[in-house]
């Protein structure tokens, strides 16, 4: 499905109703799922039908719904723009709560007119909390439930994002001209080398990037590459990044 921005971007929402196949919506209330920053809707449903928050959640009998903000695989193009203009990367998370979050909101409230619940990680829990402070969207809204909520990064432990920060990665990328950051592209896997190059162990760059987990399968590390992570524009790194405890 595809929907428009109130600024013209054109994004992509999957609609999940079982992790056998089936298509129907399912009679449950709706669940709006949004990824974080660096990933992709599909980032729900990566583990097998048992361990995918995505497909237990439609095997439970919820109306699943997965958003994909600009500038991911999934949520391509400008009603105008070209992904070389200028403006078309003139945004940042603001940009990704106020107007694709709330049409997010807007367009499943629109489809199953009924009241959804909404999970959000990392970058989709400060896209909520600023979306959700206007009192339309908030009538559209059950429940929320926020995974690793960020707001500033005082808190986090992860040394390849605590290195990010303190080499100001936002500026060098904009300094080198590149407008799309691609872990996967030759000039992403340069800047990987630079930040931890003599600083950071990153042979397990998950855990250098999200700390340690107690619980995480390393085993599984290889199959997640191939899918994560997503592009990002460097435009919209700049807030979340700041380490200013005011942000």
């Amino acid at each position: 499905m595809k929907t428009q921005t109130k600024d013209g971007y054109i994004l992509g929402i999957q609609r999940v109703s079982s992790s056998n196949g089936a298509v129907q919506a399912n009679s449950g209330p709706p669940i709006l799922l949004q990824h974080g920053l660096f990933q992709g809707g599909d980032a729900w449903f990566l583990n097998s039908a048992e361990q995918s928050l995505g497909f237990i959640l439609a095997d439970l009998g919820f109306d699943v719904w997965v958003g994909n903000v600009r500038g991911t695989r999934w949520s391509h193009g400008h009603i105008s723009l070209s992904e070389k203009d200028e403006e078309f990367r003139d945004w940042s998370w603001q940009e990704l709560a106020l107007n694709d979050l709330v049409e997010m909101f807007n367009y499943v409230y629109s489809v199953t007119s009924s009241k959804m619940y909404y999970v959000g990680n990392s970058q989709g829990t400060i896209m909520a909390l600023a979306a959700l402070s206007q009192t339309d969207i908030v009538k559209k809204v059950e429940a929320v439930a926020l995974l690793c909520p960020i707001s500033y990064l005082g808190h986090i432990s992860a040394q390849f994002v605590l290195r990010a920060v303190g080499t100001h990665l936002d500026q060098m990328i904009l300094a080198m001209g590149v407008h799309q950051l691609n872990f996967r592209s030759e000039v992403g896997v340069r800047l990987v080398n630079s930040i931890c190059e003599g600083h950071i162990d990153c042979n397990d760059l998950l855990t250098s990037l999200t700390g340690k987990n107690c619980c995480f399968n390393n085993s599984h590390v290889d199959f997640y590459l191939e899918f994560e992570p997503h592009p990002s524009y460097s435009e919209k790194l700049e807030p979340p990044f700041s380490n200013d405890p005011q942000r």
